[in-house]
C-alpha cells in the first residue's frame, strides 16, 4: 500500500490511500485536483546523511566518509508534493538532491542493524535542496541546509514491500533528466545507518532519514519543476520560485 496524508475539500487532514491519480479516506475518492497533498509523515526531525554515493563525493571533489556523515534537517524544512519550494534570497547556487527516505515507525534507540526492518514503518522520497553558498563556508550546515521549505517530501510512504534493494532514483528538472542511479550504490546500507543513528539519539514514529544522493546534482532556477522518482515508491513533484 501506498499511504498519503491529505487535507479533502471540507479542510479536513486525512491519512488514506494513494491510487497515483487519485486518493481515499473512509469509503471517499478524490481526485487530486481537489484535495492538497500534504507531507505524508510528521518528522520531529529529518536525519541526513552526506557523501553516501561514491560518484557524489567525487563531483563535489570531496572524500568518501568512513563512517556515516550526519546532519539534521528539522520541521520548518518540510515541504509538500504540488508545493512550490521558494530558494533564498541572493543565492546563486541552490542546487537538487534526489534522496531515498526512510520513515521510522516507531520511537527507538539502539537498534542493531539485523533488527533494523522492524523500525521502518516504509519508504519515502524527498529532495535535499541544498544552499552550496553557505554550505561551503560553515561547518554546521544550518545556512545551507535547513531553511524554510529545504526538503520536499512525498508524496507517499510505500510500504517497505514496494522497495526492491536496486530500486532505481532518479531527477528531472523541466523534463530533462539530471540525476539517474540506483539505491544500490549506497555506501553505508540502511541497516547501516539506523545502527549508527539510533547510537546516538532515540529516533521517533515519523522521523525520516534522507539516505544520501547519487551524482548528478545541479543548480535550481526560477521557475523550474521538479520531479523525483524512486522505483516502487512513486514520484515526488514540486516548483521552485527565486524569492
Amino acid at each position: 500500500m501506498h499511504h498519503v496524508r491529505f487535507r479533502d475539500p471540507a479542510g479536513a487532514v486525512r491519512s488514506g490511500e494513494w491510487h497515483g491519480d487519485s486518493v481515499s479516506f473512509g469509503g471517499e475518492t478524490y481526485d487530486l485536483d481537489e484535495v492538497d497533498i500534504l507531507p505524508p509523515c510528521e518528522p520531529s526531525k529529518i536525519v541526513c546523511i552526506g557523501r553516501n554515493y561514491a560518484k557524489h563525493a567525487e563531483e563535489r571533489n570531496e572524500d568518501v566518509p568512513d563512517r556515516p556523515m550526519l546532519f539534521l534537517k528539522p520541521p520548518n524544512t518540510l515541504a509538500g508534493h504540488g508545493d512550490t519550494v521558494t530558494l533564498p534570497a541572493g543565492k546563486e547556487n541552490v542546487e537538487h538532491e534526489a534522496e531515498l527516505g526512510v520513515v521510522i515507525g516507531e520511537q527507538c534507540r539502539n537498534v542493531a542493524a539485523e533488527d533494523a526492518d522492524s523500525v521502518i514503518a516504509g519508504y519515502t522520497i524527498l529532495n535535499d535542496v541544498s544552499n552550496r553558498d553557505d554550505q561551503d563556508i560553515e561547518k554546521n550546515w544550518v545556512r545551507g541546509k535547513a531553511f524554510d521549505g529545504a526538503a520536499p517530501i512525498g508524496p507517499v510512504v510505500a510500504d517497505p514491500d514496494h522497495l526492491a534493494d536496486d530500486a532505481q532514483i532518479s531527477l528531472r528538472v523541466n523534463g530533462e533528466t539530471r540525476q539517474d542511479s540506483s539505491i544500490d550504490y549506497l555506501i553505508f546500507s540502511i541497516p547501516e545507518l539506523i545502527e549508527e543513528i539510533t547510537t546516538y539519539m532515540t529516533l521517533e514514529a515519523g522521523d525520516v532519514i534522507s539516505t544520501g544522493t547519487p551524482e548528478g546534482v545541479g543548480p535550481l532556477e526560477d521557475g523550474d519543476h521538479v520531479e523525483v522518482e524512486v522505483e516502487g515508491v512513486g514520484v515526488l513533484e514540486h516548483d521552485v520560485r527565486q524569492e
